[in-house]
C-alpha cells in the first residue's frame, strides 16, 4: 500500500476514535440513592424466572440452581440462530487454502498472509455494505521486523458504532497470521485451521450477525496481525488506542475454538474454557465471571469453563495485549486443545467440527448481545448493616427496568454461584453474610426480559 494511503487510513481511524472518545462520557449526573425504599417481604417478580427464592438459596459452594431464562431469551435464541455454520466452515477452509499466513510469506496473489488480509477485509466489506451505515471498515498498519525481514503488516477492523451515550466500547479480536513449528520459515506449509481461522470465521460471523440492528455500545471487530511472532498487532493496536486515550469496557479474544477432539482422539463438544488475569477481584476476572453468568442464562447448550489463570502455562495470546494496558480482557478457547497438530501441516479443516464451531461462536456472541445491547449496569450500590441479621442491598434504580437479576459469588468461587431475580431496587435479607457469599452483582431486565451488562462485583462486608 502506498504511504499517501496509510496516512489517509489512519487518518480517518483516527476521526472515527476521537468521535468514539467523545462518546464515551456525557449526560447528567446520576440521581441520588434513596436508601429508605426497601422491601419488606419478598415481592412477586415481574418477569417469569424459574430459580431459586432468595430465602431457599443454598448456603454451599455449589452451580446455580435452574438457569434463568428470562422471556426475553427468544430474541436472544433468534440472534444466535443467525449464525451459519456453512458460513463458518467456508472461512476456516479459504484462510486454510492459503498455504501459510506467516508474516514473511511472499504475496502469490492467493497464498500468503497478503492474500488473508484481503479475503477479511473483503468480508468486511461486504458485511458493511448491508449494514445500512452501521457498519464501516479500517485498517491500522504498522512496522515489523521479524527474522531480519522489515514488512508492513495490517490489522482490519470492523467497527460498529454505538448509539448509547456512555455505553462503552468492546473489542472482540482473533487473530489471522500462521506459523510452523519453525517460526523463521516463511514459505512451509501452515494451514492453521484452527489456530487461528476458526477464530476469525467466528469474528467475520459475530460482525454480520450484530452489524444487522443498532447497539448500544460500540464494538470494535479487530483480525489481528502477527499474534503468532510476540502477538505485535494487537500490542500496536492497544498503543494506538491508547495514544487516543479510547477506554476499552471488554475485551473479547478468540484464539483455538473450532475443535471438539483432543491430542488423543478424546471429545468434549460441551465446554470452552475462558482464560483471563487474576486476582479474583481483578477487572478481567470479574469479566470472565460476568460472561459465564450470561451465558448460564443465556447459552446453555455450551458450558463456559473459567479457569483461574490468565492462559495456559508458558503460552499467550492477543488478550493478553490489553490486559498490560489496564482492560479487561479475556480469551475463549477449546476444552481439548490439541497441541500436536498446532503449527503443523496438520492443522486442517478435518479436525474442526462445524457443531462445536458453530456453538464456540453462539458463546461469545450471547454475551456480546447482553454486553452491547441490554440496560446499562446498575451503579451506587450499597449493602448497608441494619444492626439486625438482615442486611439492605440498595442501587441506583435504572430508567426503562423492569425487574433485576442478583447473582451471588461463594468465598473461593470462580463463577457466580446462585441467582434469583427482584423487581425493585432494594432488598432487606440475611443472606448478604460473608461467610455465605464474598459478593453480589446486579442486572438490569427490561421489558423484552433481556438482562443487562452486570454491575461490578460488590465485596459483602
Amino acid at each position: 500500500m502506498k504511504r499517501t494511503s496509510i496516512l489517509a487510513t489512519l487518518a480517518l481511524l483516527s476521526l472515527v476514535l476521537m468521535a468514539l472518545a467523545c462518546n464515551l462520557t456525557g449526560g447528567p449526573p446520576p440521581p441520588t440513592v434513596v436508601p429508605s425504599i426497601r422491601a419488606t417481604e419478598t415481592p412477586l417478580p415481574t418477569i417469569a424466572y424459574a430459580t431459586l427464592p432468595p430465602e431457599q438459596l443454598p448456603q454451599q459452594n455449589v452451580q446455580p440452581q435452574n438457569p434463568v431464562i428470562p422471556s426475553g431469551a427468544s430474541d436472544v435464541r433468534s440472534q444466535l440462530a443467525q449464525v451459519q455454520p456453512d458460513r463458518l466452515m467456508m472461512h476456516v477452509d479459504s484462510l486454510q487454502r492459503m498455504v501459510t499466513r506467516h508474516v514473511n510469506s511472499p504475496d502469490t496473489g492467493s497464498t500468503g498472509v497478503a492474500a488473508a488480509y484481503r479475503y477479511i477485509r473483503s468480508q468486511f466489506e461486504n458485511i458493511a455494505a448491508q449494514s445500512s451505515g452501521r457498519f464501516s471498515v479500517l485498517e491500522h498498519s504498522f512496522e515489523l521486523e521479524w527474522e531480519g525481514v522489515k514488512t508492513t503488516q495490517r490489522n482490519v477492523v470492523g467497527y460498529l458504532q454505538g448509539d448509547g451515550i456512555g455505553a462503552g466500547v468492546i473489542v472482540v479480536g482473533a487473530h489471522y497470521d500462521s506459523i510452523t513449528r519453525n517460526p523463521a520459515d516463511a514459505i512451509y506449509n501452515a494451514p492453521g485451521a484452527d489456530d487461528n481461522a476458526s477464530g476469525v470465521a467466528g469474528l467475520i460471523e459475530l460482525a454480520r450477525v450484530l452489524s444487522q440492528r443498532p447497539r448500544r455500545a460500540t464494538i470494535m471487530f479487530v483480525a489481528f496481525a502477527a499474534e503468532e511472532v510476540g502477538r505485535e498487532g494487537s500490542r500496536a493496536f492497544v498503543r494506538f488506542l491508547r495514544e487516543r486515550n479510547v477506554t476499552v469496557d471488554a475485551m473479547y479474544n478468540m484464539d483455538i475454538i473450532g475443535s471438539q477432539i483432543g491430542p488423543n482422539g478424546e471429545v468434549d463438544a460441551e465446554n470452552l474454557r475462558l482464560f483471563s488475569a487474576g486476582p479474583e477481584t481483578s477487572p478481567s476476572r470479574q469479566l470472565a465471571r460476568s460472561i459465564y453468568w450470561i451465558n448460564y442464562n443465556h447459552m446453555p447448550d455450551m458450558k463456559i469453563l473459567v479457569q483461574d489463570s490468565e492462559d495456559r502455562q508458558g503460552r499467550y495470546s492477543d488478550h493478553m495485549s490489553f490486559t498490560e494496558a489496564g482492560f479487561p480482557a479475556v480469551r475463549f478457547i477449546e476444552a481439548l486443545e490439541a497441541v500436536t497438530r498446532q503449527h503443523t501441516p496438520n492443522d486442517t479443516i478435518d479436525y474442526i467440527q462445524a457443531s462445536y464451531l458453530l456453538r464456540s461462536t453462539q458463546s461469545v456472541l450471547a454475551s456480546l448481545i447482553v454486553m452491547s445491547t441490554g440496560l446499562p449496569p446498575p451503579t451506587n450500590i450499597i449493602i448497608r448493616n441494619n444492626g439486625t441479621p438482615t442486611r439492605t442491598l440498595v442501587w441506583e434504580p435504572i430508567e426503562g427496568a423492569v425487574g433485576y437479576l442478583i447473582g451471588l459469588r461463594a468465598p473461593g468461587s470462580l463463577i457466580i454461584n446462585q441467582q434469583f431475580p427482584w423487581n425493585n431496587n432494594s432488598v432487606d435479607w440475611d443472606g448478604f453474610n460473608a461467610s455465605l457469599f464474598t459478593s453480589v452483582v446486579i442486572s438490569a431486565v427490561d421489558s423484552n426480559g433481556l438482562m443487562g451488562p452486570p454491575s461490578r462485583e460488590i465485596p459483602i462486608p
